[in-house]
Protein backbone atom coordinates (compact mmCIF):
# COMPACT_ATOMS: atom_id res chain seq x y z
CA UNK A 1 0.00 0.00 0.00
CA UNK A 2 3.02 2.17 0.65
CA UNK A 3 4.27 2.29 -2.55
CA UNK A 4 0.70 2.57 -3.98
CA UNK A 5 -0.03 6.18 -2.43
CA UNK A 6 3.73 7.10 -2.66
CA UNK A 7 4.13 7.28 0.82
CA UNK A 8 8.03 7.93 1.70
CA UNK A 9 10.02 8.15 4.81
CA UNK A 10 10.21 11.74 6.34
CA UNK A 11 13.60 12.86 6.65
CA UNK A 12 13.58 15.11 9.83
CA UNK A 13 11.62 12.02 11.74
CA UNK A 14 14.60 9.99 13.28
CA UNK A 15 13.07 5.66 12.51
CA UNK A 16 11.24 4.82 16.48
CA UNK A 17 12.02 2.04 17.46
CA UNK A 18 10.13 0.31 20.62
CA UNK A 19 11.62 -1.60 22.29
CA UNK A 20 8.60 -5.01 23.14
CA UNK A 21 10.17 -5.19 26.94
CA UNK A 22 9.21 -1.54 27.55
CA UNK A 23 5.38 -2.07 25.80
CA UNK A 24 5.30 -4.97 28.06
CA UNK A 25 5.82 -2.79 31.33
CA UNK A 26 3.72 -0.30 30.06
CA UNK A 27 0.48 -3.16 29.72
CA UNK A 28 1.40 -4.02 33.57
CA UNK A 29 0.12 -0.58 34.38
CA UNK A 30 -3.07 -0.46 32.26
CA UNK A 31 -6.28 -1.10 34.49
CA UNK A 32 -7.77 -4.64 33.67
CA UNK A 33 -10.09 -3.80 30.93
CA UNK A 34 -13.93 -4.02 31.29
CA UNK A 35 -14.24 -7.70 29.15
CA UNK A 36 -11.24 -8.79 30.43
CA UNK A 37 -12.64 -8.51 33.86
CA UNK A 38 -16.03 -10.21 32.87
CA UNK A 39 -14.16 -13.22 31.91
CA UNK A 40 -12.36 -13.13 34.84
CA UNK A 41 -15.45 -13.00 36.89
CA UNK A 42 -16.85 -15.68 35.00
CA UNK A 43 -13.94 -18.41 35.13
CA UNK A 44 -12.62 -17.33 38.75
CA UNK A 45 -15.66 -16.88 41.05
CA UNK A 46 -17.81 -18.59 38.69
CA UNK A 47 -20.56 -16.12 38.05
CA UNK A 48 -23.53 -16.81 35.10
CA UNK A 49 -22.05 -13.97 32.50
CA UNK A 50 -25.13 -11.89 33.15
CA UNK A 51 -24.32 -11.36 36.32
CA UNK A 52 -20.69 -10.81 35.13
CA UNK A 53 -21.64 -8.40 32.89
CA UNK A 54 -23.69 -6.11 34.82
CA UNK A 55 -21.03 -6.30 37.72
CA UNK A 56 -18.22 -4.74 35.45
CA UNK A 57 -20.22 -2.89 33.76
CA UNK A 58 -18.79 -0.16 36.35
CA UNK A 59 -15.27 -0.49 38.09
CA UNK A 60 -16.80 1.28 41.00
CA UNK A 61 -18.95 -1.66 41.13
CA UNK A 62 -16.81 -4.63 40.22
CA UNK A 63 -13.96 -3.23 43.19
CA UNK A 64 -16.94 -3.46 45.67
CA UNK A 65 -18.14 -7.22 44.37
CA UNK A 66 -14.52 -8.05 45.05
CA UNK A 67 -13.66 -6.68 48.24
CA UNK A 68 -17.12 -8.16 49.73
CA UNK A 69 -16.51 -11.52 48.10
CA UNK A 70 -12.82 -11.93 49.59
CA UNK A 71 -14.16 -11.43 53.00
CA UNK A 72 -17.44 -13.73 52.59
CA UNK A 73 -16.41 -15.97 49.67
CA UNK A 74 -19.31 -17.40 48.26
CA UNK A 75 -19.60 -15.10 44.84
CA UNK A 76 -23.16 -15.94 43.99
CA UNK A 77 -24.64 -15.22 46.87
CA UNK A 78 -22.61 -11.76 47.28
CA UNK A 79 -23.18 -11.16 43.75
CA UNK A 80 -27.32 -11.93 43.93
CA UNK A 81 -27.21 -9.07 47.33
CA UNK A 82 -25.09 -6.48 45.27
CA UNK A 83 -27.35 -6.59 42.54
CA UNK A 84 -30.32 -6.88 43.63
CA UNK A 85 -30.31 -5.40 47.78
CA UNK A 86 -27.59 -2.99 47.24
CA UNK A 87 -28.69 -1.81 43.37
CA UNK A 88 -32.44 -1.05 44.24
CA UNK A 89 -30.68 1.40 46.95
CA UNK A 90 -27.79 3.21 45.31
CA UNK A 91 -28.89 6.34 43.11
CA UNK A 92 -26.17 4.66 40.78
CA UNK A 93 -23.42 2.05 40.38
CA UNK A 94 -21.06 5.32 39.41
CA UNK A 95 -18.01 5.76 41.36
CA UNK A 96 -19.58 8.69 43.29
CA UNK A 97 -22.10 6.55 44.01
CA UNK A 98 -20.14 3.49 45.42
CA UNK A 99 -17.90 5.72 47.10
CA UNK A 100 -20.73 7.25 48.63
CA UNK A 101 -22.56 4.34 49.81
CA UNK A 102 -23.19 4.07 53.12
CA UNK A 103 -22.78 0.08 53.69
CA UNK A 104 -18.76 -0.33 52.96
CA UNK A 105 -18.47 -3.70 51.58
CA UNK A 106 -16.44 -5.46 54.56
CA UNK A 107 -20.47 -4.65 56.58
CA UNK A 108 -22.19 -6.59 53.17
CA UNK A 109 -20.20 -9.25 54.17
CA UNK A 110 -20.60 -9.77 57.90
CA UNK A 111 -24.02 -9.27 57.31
CA UNK A 112 -24.15 -12.46 54.66
CA UNK A 113 -21.89 -14.17 57.25
CA UNK A 114 -24.59 -13.76 60.01
CA UNK A 115 -27.32 -15.74 58.02
CA UNK A 116 -24.54 -18.56 57.11
CA UNK A 117 -23.90 -18.90 61.17
CA UNK A 118 -27.82 -19.11 61.90
CA UNK A 119 -27.86 -16.14 63.62
CA UNK A 120 -30.71 -14.23 61.39
CA UNK A 121 -32.79 -15.35 58.46
CA UNK A 122 -32.33 -14.38 54.96
CA UNK A 123 -35.78 -12.18 55.50
CA UNK A 124 -34.79 -10.74 58.68
CA UNK A 125 -31.09 -9.57 56.88
CA UNK A 126 -32.92 -7.97 53.85
CA UNK A 127 -34.79 -5.72 57.12
CA UNK A 128 -31.28 -5.38 58.50
CA UNK A 129 -30.04 -4.50 54.99
CA UNK A 130 -32.34 -1.56 54.45
CA UNK A 131 -31.66 -0.32 58.29
CA UNK A 132 -27.85 -0.51 57.54
CA UNK A 133 -28.22 1.26 54.65
CA UNK A 134 -30.39 4.09 56.36
CA UNK A 135 -28.32 4.02 59.24
CA UNK A 136 -24.56 3.78 58.35
CA UNK A 137 -24.74 0.78 61.24
CA UNK A 138 -22.93 -2.34 61.21
CA UNK A 139 -25.41 -5.62 60.97
CA UNK A 140 -24.16 -6.97 64.20
CA UNK A 141 -25.68 -3.61 65.87
CA UNK A 142 -28.03 -3.30 64.71
CA UNK A 143 -29.76 -7.07 65.21
CA UNK A 144 -28.49 -7.10 69.04
CA UNK A 145 -30.04 -3.51 69.84
CA UNK A 146 -33.56 -4.76 68.55
CA UNK A 147 -33.02 -8.39 69.32
CA UNK A 148 -33.74 -9.67 66.08
CA UNK A 149 -31.24 -13.11 66.83
CA UNK A 150 -32.88 -16.14 64.99
CA UNK A 151 -35.04 -18.83 66.97
CA UNK A 152 -33.10 -22.39 66.70
CA UNK A 153 -34.28 -23.44 69.79
CA UNK A 154 -36.57 -26.78 68.77
CA UNK A 155 -38.40 -26.50 72.48
CA UNK A 156 -38.92 -22.60 71.76
CA UNK A 157 -40.51 -22.71 68.91
CA UNK A 158 -42.50 -26.12 69.14
CA UNK A 159 -45.60 -24.02 71.34
CA UNK A 160 -45.72 -22.00 68.41
CA UNK A 161 -45.86 -24.80 65.43
CA UNK A 162 -48.83 -26.56 68.00
CA UNK A 163 -50.62 -23.01 67.55
CA UNK A 164 -50.31 -22.68 63.88
CA UNK A 165 -51.43 -26.48 63.24
CA UNK A 166 -54.47 -25.97 65.35
CA UNK A 167 -55.27 -22.81 63.25
CA UNK A 168 -54.86 -24.22 59.76
CA UNK A 169 -57.03 -27.69 59.65
CA UNK A 170 -57.64 -26.84 56.32
CA UNK A 171 -53.88 -27.12 55.15
CA UNK A 172 -53.68 -30.15 57.82
CA UNK A 173 -56.32 -32.06 55.42
CA UNK A 174 -54.41 -31.06 52.34
CA UNK A 175 -51.35 -32.91 53.83
CA UNK A 176 -52.86 -35.94 54.36
CA UNK A 177 -54.75 -35.46 50.72
CA UNK A 178 -51.18 -35.79 49.70
CA UNK A 179 -50.84 -32.18 48.92
CA UNK A 180 -46.73 -31.15 49.32
CA UNK A 181 -47.10 -27.83 48.58
CA UNK A 182 -49.24 -26.95 52.16
CA UNK A 183 -45.98 -27.88 54.49
CA UNK A 184 -44.47 -24.54 52.76
CA UNK A 185 -47.36 -22.72 53.36
CA UNK A 186 -47.67 -23.66 57.48
CA UNK A 187 -44.15 -23.36 57.62
CA UNK A 188 -44.85 -19.55 55.97
CA UNK A 189 -47.09 -19.42 59.24
CA UNK A 190 -44.92 -20.13 61.73
CA UNK A 191 -42.37 -17.74 60.35
CA UNK A 192 -45.13 -14.79 60.22
CA UNK A 193 -45.83 -15.68 63.79
CA UNK A 194 -42.51 -14.88 64.65
CA UNK A 195 -41.78 -12.00 62.71
CA UNK A 196 -39.23 -14.00 60.50
CA UNK A 197 -37.06 -15.34 63.91
CA UNK A 198 -37.35 -18.92 63.32
CA UNK A 199 -35.24 -21.09 62.06
CA UNK A 200 -37.05 -22.50 58.78
CA UNK A 201 -35.27 -25.91 58.92
CA UNK A 202 -36.08 -26.50 62.96
CA UNK A 203 -39.52 -25.18 61.79
CA UNK A 204 -39.90 -27.52 58.65
CA UNK A 205 -38.28 -30.62 60.95
CA UNK A 206 -41.06 -29.90 63.55
CA UNK A 207 -43.87 -29.68 61.47
CA UNK A 208 -42.91 -32.81 59.86
CA UNK A 209 -42.79 -34.59 62.94
CA UNK A 210 -46.51 -33.53 64.23
CA UNK A 211 -48.04 -33.58 60.80
CA UNK A 212 -49.54 -36.99 60.00
CA UNK A 213 -47.63 -39.75 57.73
CA UNK A 214 -49.23 -39.58 54.76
Amino acid sequence: YAHDYRYFPEPDLVPLKVEQRWVDQLRTTLPELPVAREQRFVSQYGLPLYDAGLLTQSRALADYYETAVREHPKPKIVSNWVLSELLRELPGDDEAAIAACPIPPLNLARLLALIDSGTISGKIAKDVFEKMYRSGEDAEAIVKREGLVQVADAGALAGVVDQVLAANPAAVEDWKKGKKQSLGFLVGQVMKATQGKANPAVVNQLLLERLPKS
